[in-house]
C-alpha cells in the first residue's frame, strides 16, 4: 500500500516567513507553504516563480566553455567552415538539433545535422563520424545532448582533421573529453545545473544570436518535459515561455502533432507531443523527426506528422506485447529481488526503456531490461525515486562494458558472460545502500482538503507548468462509506462528491467495493478547474485511495461473498499446518526476503494469533502493489491474481483463493476464517423459502454483487443467508444481477447439489 507523508511541516519561525510571504503575495496559507516547501523561501524567488518566463533567463556566459564555443563557431562562420551537429535519437536530442540548426543559420551558418538510429547506438561512434565525414567532411562538429562520455570519439574526431564542441547535461564522466565542454554540471558560475540537452542548447544559441534565440524556446520546452528534468528554475521558464509561444503561433510541425488538442499544458507535450517524437527513434526512423521539426514544406509536414502518429500507435502495441512477455518472464523466475534485471534475443531496443519504467512503477524496485545480440547486451535501466541506478551501476562497474545517465534512467552495455555477475552484484549493492523503506511507494500530500477549496484550487494553477520536481499537490479528503458511481453506464470511472468535493476517480471501478464499504479512507487526489462555456467547475482527480484495513464492518460480508465465489474455483492442493508452525515459517520468510508472501485471512480476529504479521498492513479484496511484496490480504477477490507469490499461507480455513499459480500453499486447520457459514442454511426448505423472498424482489436494482443487494434488497433473512442463496441460485441458472437489477430464470429446475458452492459449503458446516 502506498505511503502518504506529509510534504512540508514548518517550524514556527518557517511558518511565519509562510505567513508573511502569503501576505505579501495575496495567496492562502497553504499555497505560500507549497512554494516555501520547494525551495521558493523568498520574495524574489517567489517573485520569478509566480512570473516565468523568457525576462528571467539566465546569462548564457556564465556557463563554463560557452565564450570558447561561440569564438570558435565565430571564426567557422567567418572563415566559411563546413559545420556539422550530431544530436542524440530521442525528443531531447531531436529538439536540440532543430533548435540549433536554426539558431545557427540565423547566425550565418547552414549547418549539416545528423542523428543516429537507436540501433546504431547511443552518442558518437566511430560508425556514425566516418558517416558524417563520408557525406559532409566537416571543419567542426558540435554535439547536442551526448558527447560527454565520448572521450575517445572525441579524439577520433579531431583525428580526422576537424574541431569539436561538446554540449551535454548528462553525468559527468571521470575524465572530460579534450574539447570545448559546455555541460552545466561543470563547476562554474552558472546558477543552475538540470537544464536537458535542448536547453544546453538554447543557451548556446542565446549565447550567438542574443534574445533572437527565444523564437526557438518552443523545442526546448518540448524536450525539456519529455527529459524529465524538474520543472524549477530555468527549466520553468523555458516550459513557460514555450508554452507560450505554442499557444500563440504553434509553429506547423507541432500543431500537426497537437491535431485538436484544446489547452496545451506541460502534461500536453509530456502525453501528445513527445511520444511522437521518441517513437520515431522507437521505431528506427529518427531522421522522420528530425525532418519534421526541420522542415519548411507544409505537406511534407503533415505527412511526416502522420507517419509519428502511426509510429506511436504501433509503438503503444509493441510496448503493450514487450510488457506482457517481460512479465510472463518475470513471474516464470520470481520478482523477489532488490532489482529486476532481465534479457531477451528478440526484444526490440527501442522498447525496452519504456517497459523498464512501467516494471519499475509497478514492482517498486529498479528494472534493468536488456536485449541479447550473441555475446552483447544492450540494457536500459529504470529506477524509483530513492534510489539512484546510476550510482548502483558505477558502483558495479568491474562488470560492465559501458554505461550513461543520471539518477532515474541509465543504458548500460554488459557482456553476456557478465550478466548474471551483475545481477548478483547489483542486487547486493542496493541491497546493501538502501533500507526496505526506500523501495515504499510514497505519496507526499500537502494536507487535508478543507477550507476555502475552491479559492486553494484557482491558486495552485499559478504553480503551472507542473511536472518533474514540480509535480501538482495532492490533498486527502477522509471518509468511511461512499457512495459513488459510474459517470455514465458501462464506464469504468467513477463519480463521488467526499466533504463538498467533487471527485472522479479514473479507472476506479475495480476498487467499487473498497470504496463504497465502511473501511476507513483516504483518497488522495489533485485539484482540477476547467473553464467551459463561461462556467468554472473546480473537480478532484482521485489518485489513489490508502485505507485501514482493520476498521469497518460491512466489508465482512463482501469478504464472505469472495470466498463464496472462490470456493467455487478449482481449489490448490495445501499443505495443513497447526499454529505454531504457521508463525514460525511466516517469521522465517519474513526475515529472509521482503517479497513473495502472502498471508491470506477470512476472518481479520485471526490475525491476534499471529503477532508476527504486526508490522504489516492489512490489504483489502486485492493486493494494494503488484510488487509481490509481503503482505496480509483479507478474502481475496476472486478477480485477483496471487501467482506473483512464492508462499501463500491461509491463516484460518478454508483456502479459497483465486489464481494462484505455482504458489506454494499453507493452510491453518486450526482457525475457521468463514465463520459466517455457522449463520447460513444449507436445508431445501430454508433455501426455498429464501428464494421465494427473492422471487417477489424481482426487478430490484441490487447493485453490482450478492453482498450489495443483500443490504439493498431489505430481505428479513440474515444478510448471510440472502448472500450465500444468491450466490447457489447464480450459478444454477436461477437467477442473474446483471445490470444491477434481480432478474429470474423462468421454468428451470435443477438440483441444489448440482452447486459447487452449496456442497463447499456443506462440507465447511460439517468442520465448524
Amino acid at each position: 500500500m502506498k505511503k502518504l507523508v506529509r510534504e512540508f511541516e514548518f517550524s514556527p519561525e518557517q511558518l511565519h516567513t509562510v505567513q508573511q510571504l502569503a501576505l505579501k503575495f495575496g495567496l492562502t496559507e497553504i499555497t505560500a507553504g507549497i512554494l516555501f516547501a520547494r525551495g521558493i523561501d523568498t520574495e524574489e524567488k517567489m517573485r520569478a516563480f509566480l512570473h516565468p518566463g523568457a525576462k528571467n533567463f539566465l546569462s548564457p556566459l556564465l556557463m563554463q566553455g560557452m565564450r570558447e564555443a561561440v569564438a570558435r563557431i565565430t571564426q567557422a562562420k567567418e572563415e566559411g567552415w563546413r559545420v556539422a551537429i550530431f544530436g542524440d535519437y530521442d525528443a531531447d536530442g531531436i529538439g536540440a538539433c532543430a533548435l540549433l540548426s536554426r539558431a545557427l543559420k540565423m547566425f550565418g551558418i547552414e549547418p549539416y545535422v545528423f542523428v543516429p538510429e537507436r540501433a546504431d547506438g547511443y552518442g558518437l561512434s566511430v560508425r556514425a563520424i566516418d558517416t558524417i565525414f563520408d557525406e559532409f567532411l566537416p571543419d567542426l562538429i558540435i554535439t547536442v545532448d551526448c558527447g560527454i562520455s565520448c572521450r575517445e570519439e572525441v579524439e577520433y574526431i579531431k583525428e580526422q582533421g576537424a574541431y569539436v564542441i561538446v554540449t551535454d547535461h548528462h553525468e559527468l564522466p571521470d575524465e572530460l573529453p579534450d574539447c570545448t565542454v559546455i555541460n552545466p554540471k561543470l563547476k562554474d558560475d552558472y546558477p543552475y545545473d538540470n537544464l536537458c540537452g535542448a536547453g544546453v542548447a538554447l543557451k548556446l544559441a542565446q549565447a550567438l544570436i542574443g534574445d533572437a534565440a527565444n523564437e526557438f524556446v518552443d523545442f526546448a520546452a518540448i524536450s525539456t518535459v519529455a527529459d524529465s528534468v524538474p520543472l524549477l528554475g530555468e527549466n520553468r521558464d523555458i516550459v513557460a515561455e514555450g508554452l507560450r509561444r505554442i499557444e500563440k503561433h504553434p509553429r506547423p510541425a507541432i500543431a500537426a502533432l497537437l491535431g485538436k488538442a484544446g489547452e496545451v499544458t506541460a502534461q500536453t507535450l509530456a502525453f501528445t507531443i513527445a511520444p511522437r517524437i521518441n517513437a520515431a527513434g522507437r521505431m528506427g526512423d529518427a531522421k522522420t523527426a528530425l525532418r519534421l521539426f526541420t522542415s519548411e514544406d507544409e505537406q511534407e509536414i503533415f505527412d511526416l506528422a502522420a507517419r509519428l502518429n502511426a509510429y506511436n500507435m504501433e509503438r503503444q502495441r509493441s510496448c503493450d506485447e514487450l510488457y506482457a512477455r517481460v512479465t510472463a518472464d518475470l513471474f516464470a523466475e520470481g520478482p523477489y529481488g532488490n532489482l529486476v534485471m532481465l534479457a531477451g534475443d528478440d526484444w526490440n531496443a527501442g522498447f525496452v526503456g519504456i517497459v523498464a519504467a512501467r516494471i519499475a512503477e509497478e514492482f517498486s524496485r529498479p528494472a534493468l531490461l536488456f536485449v541479447r545480440r550473441g555475446e552483447a547486451l544492450k540494457g536500459s535501466a529504470r529506477s524509483i525515486e530513492r534510489i539512484n541506478i546510476f550510482d548502483a551501476l558505477r558502483g558495479c562497474s568491474d562488470y560492465i562494458e559501458e554505461f550513461g545517465g543520471h539518477a532515474q534512467a541509465a543504458g548500460v552495455n554488459v557482456t553476456a558472460e557478465n550478466f548474471e555477475a551483475l545481477k548478483a552484484a547489483l542486487d547486493e549493492y542496493i541491497g546493501s545502500h538502501y533500507e526496505r523503506e526506500d523501495f515504499v511507494p510514497t505519496l507526499p500530500v500537502a494536507g487535508r482538503a478543507k477550507g476555502d477549496f475552491k479559492r486553494v484550487a484557482r491558486e495552485l494553477t499559478l504553480l503551472e507548468p507542473c511536472g518533474m520536481g514540480n509535480r501538482k499537490p495532492l490533498f486527502f479528503a477522509e471518509a468511511d462509506s461512499i457512495e459513488t458511481q459510474p459517470i455514465k453506464p458501462g464506464s469504468q470511472h467513477l463519480a463521488m462528491n467526499v466533504g463538498g468535493i467533487d471527485l472522479v476517480y479514473f479507472n476506479g471501478y475495480r476498487n467499487y467495493d473498497v470504496l463504497t464499504s465502511d473501511l476507513h479512507k483516504k483518497l488522495v487526489f489533485e485539484y482540477n478547474v476547467s473553464r467551459y462555456k463561461g462556467k468554472e467547475y473546480v473537480k478532484g482527480f482521485v489518485r489513489t485511495v490508502v485505507y485501514d484495513g482493520m476498521s469497518g464492518s460491512s466489508v465482512e460480508l463482501e469478504g464472505f461473498e469472495n470466498a463464496l465465489r472462490c470456493l467455487s474455483r478449482v481449489q490448490n492442493e495445501a499443505e495443513i499446518a497447526d499454529m505454531g508452525s504457521l508463525n514460525a515459517f511466516i517469521e522465517e520468510k519474513l526475515a529472509g526476503c521482503a517479497y513473495g508472501l502472502c498471508a491470506v485471512v477470512h476472518d481479520r480476529r485471526s490475525l491476534r494469533k499471529f503477532p508476527v504479521l504486526r508490522d504489516l498492513e492489512v490489504d483489502v479484496f486485492r493486493p494494494s502493489s503488484g510488487s509481490a511484496a509481503n503482505c496480509v490480504l483479507f478474502a481475496p477477490a476472486p478477480d485477483c491474481n496471487l501467482s506473483a507469490f512464492r508462499e501463500i499461507v491461509c491463516l484460518d480455513f478454508p483456502a479459497a483463493l483465486p489464481e494462484t499459480g505455482n504458489a506454494r500453499i499453507l493452510l491453518n486447520g486450526e482457525l475457521a476464517g468463514m465463520g459466517a457459514c455457522k449463520h447460513v442454511s444449507c436445508v431445501r426448505e430454508d433455501l426455498l423459502s429464501t428464494f421465494a423472498a427473492l422471487r417477489r424482489a424481482e426487478g430490484c436494482e441490487t447493485g453490482r454483487g450478492y453482498a450489495e443487494a443483500a443490504r439493498a434488497l431489505h430481505l428479513t433473512e440474515p444478510p448471510e443467508q440472502v448472500v450465500f442463496a444468491l450466490a447457489v441460485f447464480e450459478e444454477l441458472g436461477l437467477l442473474t444481477l446483471a445490470q444491477g437489477r434481480l432478474e429470474l430464470a423462468r421454468g428451470k429446475r435443477t438440483e441444489l447439489g448440482n452447486s459447487r458452492i452449496y456442497r463447499a459449503v456443506m462440507r465447511l458446516k460439517e468442520g465448524l
